[in-house]
C-alpha cells in the first residue's frame, strides 16, 4: 500500500472498504443489468405496434393526393368547371370557375370567372361558388384565351367534357380527348356513370360530398385515365388503324367502278 492510499485510510476507515470492493467486482465479467435489453426491446416492438398518429395517417393517404409537388404543364391535362346559372330564371349555365392540373395532380391553372351575363344562381350547394369569388375575377374571354392556349396540342382529360368545352365556347380534337364518362370500360351496360360513383368504385374515395372541387374531381379524372392510360391509348391506336383502314378501302372503290365503266365501254 503507497502512502497516498494510507493517508487516504487514516481519512477515512471506510476507504479500504471501498477499495476491496472495486477489486472483487473488477475481477468478475461484466453484464447488462437483467431488464435493460429486455426494456429495449419492448420499447422497439411497442413502436411497431403503436405507430404515431402521422404514421397511422400516412398509410391511409388519398390517392387523389399529388405525390409530388412539380406544377409543370404536361402534356396530358386533366379539366374541370363549375357553373352558376344566368338568364331570368338562372337555369341557363355559364362558367363560374375552370381548373386545369397535370398528370400527377398538381394544380396549374385554377380561375374564378365573371360570366358576361348578369348571375341569378351562384349554386353554391354544388357549385361551391359564392359572391365574393367573383367579384374580383377574371372576366371570361381572358380565362378562355388562356385556357385554349393551356391545352393546345395536350391530351384534355375529364368527365363529361362536352359540358366543359361547350360553357368555354371552345373545341379540342376528339383525338386528343380522355373522357371518362365516355371510356367503355367505365360504362356500366353502356350506360355513362357519374364521376363521383367511377372515384368511389375504382378508387376507393369519396368526392362530391356536398359542394363540389373542380381540383378534386380534376385529379379523379386524370388518375382514372392513368390507372387505364395504356389499354385506353392502345383502344384508340386500334380504332385509327381501323378508320385509316376503311377510308383506303373507300378510296379504292371509286377507281375500280371507274375502270368497270371505261372497260365495258371499250368492249361495247
Amino acid at each position: 500500500m503507497n502512502n497516498r492510499s494510507k493517508q487516504l485510510q487514516q481519512l477515512n476507515p471506510n476507504w479500504a472498504l471501498l477499495q476491496q470492493k472495486l477489486k472483487s467486482q473488477s475481477s468478475k465479467p461484466s453484464k447488462p443489468p437483467e431488464n435493460s435489453f429486455k426494456d429495449t426491446l419492448k420499447t422497439s416492438l411497442g413502436k411497431r405496434k403503436h405507430p404515431s398518429n402521422v404514421e397511422s395517417d400516412n398509410s391511409r393517404l388519398n390517392p387523389l393526393n399529388p405525390t409530388t409537388t412539380d406544377s409543370s404543364i404536361t402534356d396530358e391535362i386533366a379539366m374541370d368547371c363549375e357553373m352558376v346559372g344566368v338568364s331570368s330564371q338562372g337555369h341557363k349555365s355559364a362558367l363560374g370557375r375552370v381548373t386545369l392540373v397535370n398528370k400527377w395532380g398538381n394544380v396549374i391553372y385554377d380561375e374564378y370567372v365573371r360570366p358576361v351575363e348578369y348571375v341569378v344562381d351562384f349554386r353554391t350547394d354544388i357549385s361551391g361558388i359564392r359572391p365574393r369569388d367573383l367579384r374580383k375575377a377574371k372576366n371570361f374571354r381572358m380565362v378562355q384565351k388562356e385556357v385554349a392556349e393551356l391545352l393546345q396540342g395536350r391530351i384534355l382529360v375529364g368527365h363529361a367534357l362536352r359540358n366543359d368545352l361547350k360553357a368555354l365556347l371552345l373545341s379540342h380534337p376528339k383525338k386528343d380527348v380522355r373522357d371518362t364518362s365516355e371510356y367503355q370500360p367505365l360504362l356500366k351496360e353502356g350506360r355513362r356513370k357519374a364521376l363521383r360513383h367511377l372515384a368511389a368504385e375504382y378508387l376507393g374515395v369519396k368526392i362530391q360530398d356536398g359542394e363540389h372541387c373542380p381540383i378534386e374531381d380534376a385529379r379523379a379524372a386524370m388518375l382514372l385515365y392513368q390507372r387505364n392510360k395504356k389499354r385506353w391509348e392502345k383502344s384508340i391506336k386500334d380504332r385509327m388503324k381501323l378508320n385509316q383502314k376503311k377510308s383506303r378501302t373507300q378510296r379504292k372503290k371509286p377507281n375500280e367502278n371507274a375502270f368497270n365503266f371505261t372497260q365495258a365501254t371499250t368492249l361495247s
